[in-house]
């Protein structure tokens, strides 16, 4: 009920009372009257019903006016309790009211003063209780780094979505490669890809994925990858699982992989030495062939004729000296001679058989298109190789039997021959001609849209394999096969990696009060609006103190879908510096900027994209203080109504410690790919909406105005920095 409600109502009361009373008053002196005075005073009074009615009504009056100041104040103090009390409660702990009016208010008040303390005090204690457990985590956090920089081999944590987590300054360096301003490749926040390829990574991922599904107690896997710095590095990975249910219980099914842990050893230096070997070893051999046999030749010759005169003897001798000097001389060459007319060796892993087969089968089916089935395969064989450039080569060998021949399906196979394992692929139809294969050998790979320097060549030699061409004509089928080493060991594993920080909360920007606010905006169910769900990546934290916009990305959501493909996403040259600390969470360098255009440039464009539409972001304020900050320079003002899903997120889970966007994103089973980038953290945004939606019309809060009204009410909608 409105306070003019209530005020009326409470006048209404008291002429109501003021009346009874008069009648009252005026029943008792008629009942003590006798009946001659009655009479005289029903003659008297009959004439003046009009004036006494009129006095009457005067005195209601004059009691009304009279204690219209007592009720207004009666009010007013009630008010003012409200509202103090909410600002004691939601803005200022130490906030107190003072007392006073009536016996009733001032008790009131005092209890309220009581409770707010109460208050103070319990936030005081949660207080100290984050601080402890602050400086828990911290010591732990010093415990770790401690521990990591004393290991020799590099470390990189990363989650699922390859963004680095930890790292120890050994894997700093081993991507450094010496080269100035490539150190900043590896830091808080960076992507791995720009490190390390992405095909690579994601073939490690199926690896450990395809062992943990075959029931593997420790899942790794293992490959090889080059540094911009001309480094060779031996990768070991390992998952980073969950062992918990979401609510603390232990579970019996599979725990998910929540990220995985890469350990670097650099092995330039042992692959240039086992290079140094086998030149020395392929000179001893090769090279030094012919003078043997020239040697033994002239050694023989005069052993079986021992008669011969002794020019010929001469001659013979001079031939043994003349190579044997030669010989010498190569040994010396050799051991010197780092030309590269040899190709070298690539270190190769321990690999199971099963697992390559498995892991080209399915690049076989994903990138190629076509079907691979297996044959034969020798699940306990394991091989010594390249894992990743022989599925590849396999993809490609399949891709070109579809382009050439038409070929709708593979088979593979795989058995142990000796020393070496046989590995066929294999296909029903026309065979192919020795010199069709020599060009397939011989031309770089490509399949399924991606593209190797390497040849099937390249790769077979590597391995110090061999490949050939067989046809089956009983099974009217024909196949490649390739004999690459075999091996004999097995493999360890790995263990977590903890999470990072989201930026602070800031709220300098008046969310409610938006210009293009209104009461029929207002009135729309949530379900019937369009939003434009958005994030900004920044210099640093502070927009008032000249920090600028690097990035924006944004989705839509219409009819309660997301638009995954209508999005805007966008690097800003922010003429400024970036905050290495910024540059840490976001991975966004000064290198990625140049070129971009200016934000005069960016924001009438996301500002057409953003038309009628609901804005929506998480710690909405921090967002929307740069863009109105900007509002004189480009001219471009964003009026629309504005949605926060922190400030959501506390109507909806006000018992709830965490309110950043991963913990929200967790407790709605939401999957937070591509974090810290302005479009993945807009898509993630709009995914916790979309959940939040149904949740919030459980609650009654069904229109935009009551989830703003709702919004405004949450203890972080006070909360200014």
């Amino acid at each position: 009920m409105s306070d003019g409600a209530s005020l009326a109502i409470a006048f209404a009361i008291t002429l109501g009372i003021a009346a009874v009373v008069g009648g009252l008053a005026g029943g008792v002196v008629w009942s003590g009257l006798g009946p001659e005075e009655r009479a005289a005073a029903i003659e008297m009074l009959a004439p003046r019903t009009g004036l006494l009615i009129f006095v009457g009504l005067l005195g209601i009056g004059v009691i009304s006016v009279a204690l219209q100041p007592a009720i207004r104040s009666h009010f007013n103090e009630a008010r003012r309790l409200a509202e103090e009390a909410r600002i004691m409660l939601a803005a200022n702990p130490d906030y107190r009211i003072e007392p006073r009016g009536t016996s009733g208010m001032r008790q009131l008040g005092e209890a309220l003063n009581e409770f707010g303390g109460r208050v103070r005090e319990l936030r005081a204690e949660v207080d100290v209780k984050i601080a402890h457990a602050k400086a828990s985590v911290e010591e732990e956090r010093n415990r770790l780094a401690a521990l990591m920089s004393e290991l020799t081999q590099g470390v990189l944590v990363c989650n699922r979505e390859g963004r680095i987590l930890l790292y120890n300054e050994r894997a700093r360096h081993l991507f450094a490669g010496g080269e100035p301003g490539i150190a900043t490749l590896v830091g808080l926040g960076r992507s791995i890809f720009a490190v390390i390829d992405r095909n690579l990574v994601g073939h490690g991922l199926d690896a450990v994925a395809q062992r943990l599904a075959q029931g593997d107690a420790h899942p790794v896997a293992h490959f090889l990858t080059t540094t911009q710095g001309g480094q060779l590095l031996r990768v070991h990975m390992a998952p980073v699982r969950g062992l918990l249910q979401p609510g603390g219980e232990e579970t019996t099914e599979q725990p998910e992989v929540t990220g995985f842990v890469l350990t670097l050893d650099d092995v330039t230096r042992t692959f240039e030495d086992d290079t140094r070997r086998d030149r020395v070893l392929h000179s001893l051999t090769e090279g030094s062939r012919a003078p043997l046999a020239n040697i033994r030749a002239a050694a023989e010759s005069l052993l079986d004729y021992g008669d011969m005169d002794d020019a010929q003897r001469a001659r013979f001798l001079g031939v043994i000296a003349e190579e044997s000097r030669a010989l010498s001389a190569r040994l010396d060459r050799t051991m010197h001679d780092h030309a590269d007319s040899l190709k070298t060796r690539w270190p190769l892993e321990n690999v199971l058989g099963a697992d390559l087969i498995g892991a080209a089968q399915r690049r076989i089916e994903t990138r190629v298109g076509i079907s691979a089935k297996l044959d034969d395969v020798d699940a306990a064989l394991r091989l010594e190789a390249d894992s990743y450039s022989l599925t590849q080569a396999l993809a490609y060998l399949a891709g070109r039997l579809k382009e050439a021949l038409g070929v709708r399906e593979v088979r593979m196979r795989l058995g142990r021959s000796g020393r070496n394992a046989e590995l066929d692929l294999m296909w029903r139809g026309m065979p192919i001609s020795g010199s069709v294969l020599q060009t397939w050998e011989e031309e770089p790979m490509r399949a399924g849209g991606e593209e190797s320097p390497l040849s099937v060549k390249d790769v077979v030699e590597r391995h110090a394999g061999e490949v050939w061409h067989q046809t089956d004509p009983t099974a009217q089928s024909a196949y490649f096969r390739l004999l690459i080493p075999a091996a004999t060991a097995a493999v360890p594993a790995r263990r977590e990696a903890p999470a990072t920080s989201s930026r602070p909360e800031y709220y300098d920007f008046d969310l409610f009060h938006q210009p293009g606010q209104s009461a029929d905006v207002d009135a729309r169910l949530l379900s019937e609006l369009a939003y434009t769900v958005f994030d900004t990546e920044t210099t640093g934290l502070e927009p008032s103190a000249g920090d600028e916009i690097i990035s924006i990305g944004a989705v839509r959501i219409v009819n309660g879908r997301l638009l995954r493909h209508e999005v805007f996403e966008q690097l800003i040259d922010p003429r400024r510096p970036i905050k290495s600390a910024s540059t840490a969470i976001h991975g966004i360098t000064p290198e990625m900027l140049n070129g971009q255009p200016s934000i005069d440039r960016v924001l009438p464009v996301f500002r057409e994209f953003t038309e009628d539409t609901v804005l929506v972001a998480h710690n909405a304020a921090f967002d929307m203080r740069f863009l109105q900050l900007k509002e004189e320079a480009t001219g471009v003002r964003f009026t629309q109504p504005v949605l926060d899903t922190l400030l959501l997120s506390e109507v909806l889970h006000a018992n709830q410690e965490l309110h950043r966007l991963e913990a929200i994103a967790e407790r709605l089973g939401i999957n937070v790919v591509g974090r810290h980038t302005a479009l993945g953290d807009a898509i993630v945004t709009a995914e916790v909406l979309l959940k939040m939606l149904p949740l919030l019309a459980e609650r009654g809060i069904r229109t935009l105005g009551e989830a703003r009204e709702a919004s405004k009410r949450t203890y972080y909608a006070s909360v200014k920095y």
